[in-house]
């Protein structure tokens, strides 16, 4: 089972307190009616999908109802790091993992 640090509880805490909430940092766009429907489609349906380290949001449903970003490896489900929200993007090395 994965153990996910909430940044805003703080702790180690079961993946069972967690939801899934798809890849960090997409950007919707400003005025969607006036993309066009293949943008909007791009927007609604393609996610990068990388073997290897990966920016994702979760939803601690069973805390404290916050959103969080984890970076976490497709491959050996690893997460290494947590953070909040609207915060920068951790660098990421694909070896050794992020680094500060």
């Amino acid at each position: 089972m994965l153990q996910i640090r909430c940044p805003w509880c703080g702790e180690d805490r079961p993946e069972i307190e967690f939801r899934y909430a798809g890849e960090a940092h997409v950007v919707r766009a400003r005025l969607p009616a006036d993309e066009s429907d293949a943008a909007w489609a791009e927007y609604l349906y393609l996610r990068t999908n990388p073997k290897g380290w990966h920016a994702e949001r979760w939803h601690h449903v069973h805390g404290c109802g916050r959103f969080l970003n984890a970076i976490r490896h497709t491959v050996t489900d690893r997460i290494a790091v947590t953070y909040k929200p609207g915060e920068p993007r951790p660098t990421i090395d694909d070896q050794q993992g992020p680094t500060p």
